[in-house]
């Protein structure tokens, strides 16, 4: 039976494949789909064998739960957009500038993985508190300045701060598949650097920065600990939302319809973003038009 598997690419394909089938089956479409019934339960009960309603949705839509989506909404695409402006130069010189110290550079960039997102949120809260290390050291110079936490460009920063590696390195990749020859053609035919960038890096390297936004994106939409720990739930986001009703609400089915509304959120988000591009032309799959 082993030999007729081999001689068979098709079956033997299958086969193999079966035990990614199950973990996906089992630990993620499942769930998923746990989640989405739950939220079709009545309010406050705690069984999938109720009859479905609508009443969790109706509770979503006629109080102020739009303010959390639309703070989430928000400062992911912030996000996205500063770490855009941050991580491209970046991701040029480890590709094309840095060379040989762009490995050092690239492992002391993936060390703060190695470490817990508190953690290091919690180092710019001594840094940022009142009196603390920012705070201390402008008084000693006759600055004295409040606490810089719990405002909207702190929560930004600690974002910011946390996603980084998540925009940088797929930035750098699709950096490092722009050909030398190409930039260096432009350059002698008497391009600029600008119109070096605009019509061959950027377009180029357009798989990182799509791959990268996105990811940062559907990380950061379901963000909440930058808002707890530095923005002390001045704005409440709609993870923090989902967390309230499953934990101190008590309230399952208005957290699994609000995690619902999330999920569907993102992926029309991200479908949108996708079909605003092509992959295939994008990915060298299909030639460039002249």
């Amino acid at each position: 039976m082993l030999a007729r598997l081999r001689t068979t690419p098709g079956v033997f394909g299958r086969f193999s494949s079966l035990p990614f089938v199950l973990l996906m089956l089992f630990g993620f479409v499942m769930p998923l789909l746990c989640v989405v019934w739950f939220g079709l339960m009545p309010s406050k009960t705690f069984s999938l064998l109720q009859w479905p309603t609508l009443e969790n949705y109706r509770t979503i839509f006629g109080q102020t739960y739009y303010k959390s989506i639309l703070w989430s909404v928000g400062l992911a695409m912030l996000t996205v957009a500063i770490l855009l402006v941050v991580c491209y130069p970046l991701a040029f010189a480890l590709a094309k500038v840095f060379r040989g110290g762009a490995t050092f550079i690239t492992y002391a960039i993936a060390s703060s993985l190695f470490v817990s997102e508190n953690v290091r949120l919690f180092g710019w809260v001594i840094g940022f508190m009142k009196n603390g290390v920012v705070g201390g050291t402008l008084a000693r110079l006759g600055l004295p300045i409040d606490s810089l936490l719990y405002n909207v460009p702190v929560i930004v920063l600690g974002m910011v701060y946390v996603y980084l590696p998540f925009m940088l390195f797929p930035l750098a990749l699709g950096v490092k598949m722009v050909p030398d020859q190409v930039r260096e053609a432009a350059f002698d035919l008497g391009a600029s650097r600008w119109q070096v960038f605009r019509k061959i890096d950027l377009p180029l390297s357009m798989p990182g920065v799509l791959i990268g936004s996105l990811l940062v994106f559907v990380l950061s939409i379901g963000a909440i600990t930058e808002a707890k720990i530095l923005g002390g739930q001045k704005v409440v986001t709609i993870a923090a939302d989902i967390e309230t009703e499953f934990t101190y609400g008590q309230n399952w089915p208005l957290g699994s319809a609000l995690s619902t509304l999330l999920i569907l959120l993102t992926t029309v988000l991200v479908f949108f973003a996708l079909g605003r591009f092509d992959l295939e032309k994008f990915l060298g799959k299909k030639p460039r038009e002249n």
